[in-house]
């Protein structure tokens, strides 16, 4: 805080002695410390609540830029339902439409799917062989295994 030497603070000391007094030192030395420390933790209290101040600052402008994504995610969100919903009103137009023609008697050609669905082709769905046994011979499956000594226990 202040730069002050050793040698300083003797010469403060001495002339603190001569100026008080011997009898009067001791009382103002600890009075002294006393405000020095109370100095301290005032200090030091300030700067707990200014870090405190850049703490909450930080968390509000990190709760604002998530509020911020929130909103952008929830208004693409309500975007892509409304395509959604208005595909499928689309396409209940276009059944309601058609149920009306044959209705009517008229026969009507069936349209074939939308541009969007003829472009993606669906994917092939994986599925697992159920009904044929494990694929690794050298392994024995562990229920097997357990069942078959816990037959040969009890026999």
């Amino acid at each position: 805080m202040f730069d002050i030497g050793f040698s300083e603070l003797v010469v403060i000391g001495v002339v603190a002695l001569i100026v008080i007094g011997p009898e009067r030192l001791p009382k103002v030395a600890r009075t002294a410390g006393l405000l020095y420390g109370r100095l301290q933790r005032y200090v030091s209290s300030v700067k707990s609540d200014i870090s405190r101040e850049i703490q909450l600052d930080e968390i509000r402008r990190a709760g604002q830029s998530f509020k911020e994504s929130v909103e952008a995610a929830a208004s693409d969100v309500e975007r892509q339902a409304t395509v959604v919903d208005d595909y499928l009103r689309n396409e209940v137009s276009n059944i309601k439409q058609s149920v009306t023609a044959t209705e009517a008697g008229e026969e009507r050609p069936v349209e074939s799917e939308p541009a969007g669905a003829a472009e993606t082709a669906p994917s092939p769905q994986q599925s697992l062989p159920l009904d044929e046994p494990d694929q690794n011979p050298g392994r024995a499956p562990a229920a097997a295994t357990n069942r078959g000594e816990s037959a040969d226990k009890s026999a």
